[in-house]
């Protein structure tokens, strides 16, 4: 590598560390990005739930998020084939990129390093979504765990306690989920590399100025942190 892809690689590793510090809360700022805020709202709705009588919604919601994530896992097995599948046919791809008007990939070594750094940053992110999943299977049996609130009538600090331990897993399942998810978007702004280092750091910051809008600009954050009512 060159001078050039090597600085290009450096920013995209900072980006990529450096959003996730920002969202994930690890490094203090005065505003609150979409991800913490949405954690709040995990920790209520188990609070919540453990009130309820019946809790077949809740049980439905956690279905639903475990089911999303296998999706995802699922698409990153695909994308991993799929770049396994481009390593097969570098001969073809450098034809075609040759006959560009652009500048691609100057050679079949350069090419099959990045796609190996694609196959990367996707076997990151199946191995995130896979935990995640595990992760959400685990909140689930926590939250089959918390007891009725008539059980526990005379110690509601034990149903608040069972409740917060189901959160923190389904917490800890988000952060995971949303790491994979990362993974996903900030591949989009790798792929600027095979184009060169000067279009792989202005892709990778134009997807940081995406997601980082997203985070601490969005309608979705301001809904999230108006005022709601207590249940």
């Amino acid at each position: 590598m060159e001078t050039l892809d090597m600085l290009a690689i450096a920013w995209f590793a900072l980006a990529w560390i450096g959003f996730a510090t920002l969202t994930d809360g690890r490094f203090p700022i005065g505003r609150i990005s979409l991800t913490r805020a949405m954690n709040a709202h995990r920790r209520r709705w188990m609070r919540t739930a453990a009130r309820r009588d019946l809790r077949m919604i809740d049980t439905a919601i956690l279905a639903g998020l475990q089911n999303g994530t296998a999706f995802f896992a699922s698409t990153t097995i695909f994308a991993i084939g799929g770049c396994f599948a481009l390593l097969g046919a570098t001969d073809q791809v450098l034809d075609v990129a040759h006959d560009l008007p652009i500048p691609l990939v100057a050679d079949r070594a350069a090419f099959e390093f990045k796609v190996f750094g694609l196959i990367g940053i996707f076997a990151y992110a199946f191995f995130k979504f896979g935990w995640s999943y595990r992760l959400f299977n685990y909140s689930s049996i926590l939250f089959g765990a918390i007891p009725m609130k008539d059980d526990v009538a005379d110690n509601p600090a034990a149903l608040e306690a069972a409740a917060d331990q189901a959160a923190d897993i389904n917490i800890l399942a988000g952060r995971h989920f949303n790491a994979g998810l990362r993974a996903i978007f900030l591949s989009i702004g790798y792929l600027g590399w095979f184009a060169g280092p000067q279009v792989l750091m202005g892709t990778t910051t134009l997807v940081l100025l995406v997601l980082l809008r997203r985070q601490f600009l969005s309608h979705a954050r301001t809904a999230l942190l108006k005022d709601t009512p207590a249940p």
